[in-house]
């Protein structure tokens, strides 16, 4: 295996620092570096990585003050891009501060780059089957294919997400690293430059695992930043455009009720195919109340995602984090 850096942000992760890097050093075989930028953090979270950077030589923790929304408005890819910056290997592996991953997850997910097949790889997230005693929440569940989440870990995935990702560190030369205008959806970004540039491998059993633990509430929230941030960067149209024409049917057969009821049961046929058609395989293993959450959740999503998207064209304002609140 060529030597490959692991490479992460972090910004007052005190809660998920501890299972994070632990993960990523026992890889097997191991990764040459895990470098992790911190951002500034306040709450043990530094103390804690400057500990285990003294236990264990293979980690190399930096501290970055202007990796935070104080100093950058995409502190996020500055801290990916200062961590690449420094790393030693050819091969940069992504990884992120909120999730687990399996012993063989950076092999599996290198290994298109360490054949000479690929330039770019992309591994996919999953739902944490153990999650710890409180477990993945109905919502979490209800939310995850709208946020390109897996239920299984070995669920084919063609989706982008800084969360599972690997590539050369040219290919990240050429593109001009991650963008440091936004806050949230710089994946997307990246990916969209890395794509014209090259084609990515899409690996099945390299997901990253992950446990948001949502409610209602705190999952639209995240729908409703994402599309601000694709409004500002003037991206993703389609999905405006198809959110967009998803409302207006909804209010379409409403109006039509008053004369036939035919309409709304095709709408509600079709949004039933929108709620289910990604995992209906495994939905059901969650239970009756996560079936319902994905229902309702699914209704929700055009409108939160075509106001929002709507709502980022029009406006400027910053987005915000809880780390840096």
């Amino acid at each position: 295996m060529q030597p490959v850096s692991v490479i992460a942000t972090v910004l007052n992760e005190a809660e998920d620092i501890g299972r994070v890097v632990p993960s990523l050093l026992a890889q097997e075989p191991s990764a040459a570096e895990v470098i992790v930028v911190d951002g500034g953090s306040t709450d043990g979270t530094w103390e804690w990585l400057a500990g285990m950077q003294a236990r264990d030589p293979r980690l190399v923790a930096i501290r970055d003050e202007t990796c935070s929304l104080k100093f950058s408005p995409g502190p996020v890819s500055r801290g990916r891009n200062v961590a690449i910056a420094a790393a030693k290997s050819q091969i940069i592996a992504c990884a992120d501060a909120g999730c687990t991953y399996t012993p063989d997850w950076l092999k599996n997910l290198t290994a298109p780059l360490a054949a000479g097949e690929a330039e770019y790889a992309l591994g996919g997230s999953c739902l944490e089957p153990n999650a710890g005693r409180s477990g993945c929440t109905a919502w979490d569940v209800a939310s995850a294919p709208f946020f390109s989440i897996k239920l299984a870990p070995t669920e084919p995935t063609k989706s982008c997400t800084a969360r599972s990702m690997a590539f050369t560190k040219a290919l990240w030369e050429r593109i001009g690293g991650f963008p440091e205008q936004v806050l949230v959806g710089e994946d997307t970004l990246f990916d969209l430059e890395a794509r014209r540039l090259t084609a990515p491998a899409f690996v099945t059993n390299a997901k990253a695992l992950y446990c948001p633990r949502n409610t209602f509430r705190s999952a639209c929230r995240q729908m409703a930043r994402y599309a601000v941030s694709d409004g500002q960067a003037r991206v993703r149209w389609a999905r405006l455009f198809r959110n967009g024409a998803r409302c207006v049917a909804e209010i379409a057969v409403i109006v039509c009720l008053r004369w036939s009821v035919i309409p709304l049961l095709a709408i509600l046929a079709l949004e039933l195919w929108f709620a289910f058609h990604r995992d209906w395989r495994h939905i059901g293993r969650y239970g009756l109340r996560a079936v319902l959450a994905r229902f309702v959740f699914s209704l929700a999503v055009p409108w939160v995602v075509a106001a929002n998207h709507i709502r980022g064209l029009l406006s400027k304002e910053r987005l915000t984090n809880k780390q840096n609140a």
